[in-house]
């Protein structure tokens, strides 16, 4: 057994003779073993100190998804986090920030639980997940949509085509992703990666029908799939492996690559602009990506729509910012054509990046390909394969 110090971010939602409503800190002393979990903590705490501590739970066994909470800053599961591996994260961060003032003199820092972001706080840890997290689920239709002409038993799919879903299908609705969300925290209309995940277990799914709308819907939406800013955060969060930016980045290939939508949010065009820059010259040229998003190729610069120059005029803030901060301080960045060029053979490596990409072009579910004491699974597998190591595994 050992002594933890949980220091726990309240919040009261009317006030009391303890004082007025809002967040305060109080802090608890628990004594457990190193094994058990930050949850145990937190059930200690409200058992033994103060009953009034409000903390949501169920299974205790990271299936439920009831617990999420962030731990020394970090989105997570209370009931997955052991408080032995919670306190020497505490501790190394304390070294990392020089913030052990406030430790027990032996190194041992409190361990920090919040509750989760980008949600409104009820109480203490339990947040309103309805008004962010189920809204959104339910914004990208969380359901199939089949042909109308029912089977006369069910619909019998091959288990190869039902592969690339089985890692959203994996989602147990925690929230983590949705609170360490940074394009949420920038804007909170983002439809999110918990909904947009969920939005491909449909779109991936070879019994639904309305693939297209699906994908033009969120394209289309200045909040949708374009909006995700690529930090990894939600990846990062994930307790159960879905990835939700993964299942961003899919649905941004269908759309733009498969279907050939072209969004009004300008996506496809900047995401296209992207890739070509860095597959010619190495290094991403500015100037050039925001010409090239807006006025693709010489007719579009020649000729610039007016929708073209109503983008460009509405990016120069932006420009104007990377010019003050510093990110396009060289002269270089600033005039078109004008790049540094890689050294040597280096564009050559690039290139061969890029052929190679096009040549494998399967995207194999990491979710049942292998774990972490099995041989990766081979570049270019079929699907096919990849069900059938995962059932051997399975029935091993």
């Amino acid at each position: 057994m050992a002594e933890y110090t949980l220091r726990v971010r309240r919040q009261k939602p009317e006030a009391d003779d303890r004082g007025p409503a809002g967040p305060y800190w109080e802090e608890f002393e628990v004594e457990l073993d190193p094994t058990l979990s930050v949850l145990d903590g937190l059930l200690q705490a409200k058992d033994r100190q103060d009953g009034s501590l409000g903390v949501r739970c169920s299974c205790r066994a990271a299936i439920c998804g009831s617990c999420g909470v962030k731990i020394n800053g970090q989105s997570t599961l209370a009931c997955l986090t052991q408080i032995g591996e919670a306190q020497e994260r505490a501790n190394r961060l304390a070294r990392e920030t020089d913030a052990g003032a406030d430790g027990d003199g032996d190194g041992n820092q409190p361990i920090v639980v919040e509750p989760m972001g980008n949600m409104p706080v009820i109480k203490d840890l339990v947040t309103d997940m309805e008004s962010t997290h189920w809204k959104k689920i339910r914004r990208v239709t969380p359901w199939l949509i089949d042909d109308g002409n029912p089977p006369e038993r069910e619909r019998i799919v091959p288990p190869e085509t039902m592969v690339d879903i089985t890692q959203t299908i994996a989602c147990i609705q925690c929230g983590a992703c949705v609170s360490s969300c940074l394009s949420m925290e920038a804007d909170p209309d983002f439809i999110g990666p918990a909904a947009l995940a969920k939005a491909y277990r449909f779109v991936g799914d070879p019994r639904d029908v309305d693939t297209e709308a699906r994908l033009n819907d969120l394209a289309q939406d200045p909040h949708g799939i374009y909006d995700c800013t690529h930090c990894f955060s939600c990846v990062d969060a994930c307790p159960k492996g879905v990835a939700p930016m993964d299942q961003i980045m899919r649905l941004r290939r269908l759309a733009g690559h498969d279907h050939d939508i072209d969004d009004r949010n300008n996506g496809r065009r900047h995401e296209t602009a992207f890739v070509k820059i860095i597959e010619k010259k190495g290094t991403l040229d500015e100037s050039l990506l925001l010409q090239e998003s807006y006025a693709q190729g010489i007719k579009g610069k020649l000729k610039p729509s007016k929708a073209a120059i109503k983008g460009l005029l509405g990016s120069l803030p932006t420009a104007i910012r990377g010019i003050k901060t510093g990110k396009m301080r060289s002269l270089p960045k600033l005039i078109p054509g004008i790049h540094p060029k890689l050294p040597g053979d280096a564009q050559d490596h690039v290139k061969r990046i890029y052929k190679h990409a096009e040549e494998h072009r399967e995207e194999l579910n990491l979710y049942i390909s292998g774990v972490e004491d099995d041989e990766p699974a081979e570049v270019g597998a079929s699907a096919e394969t990849t069900v059938e190591n995962a059932e051997e595994r399975r029935d091993s």
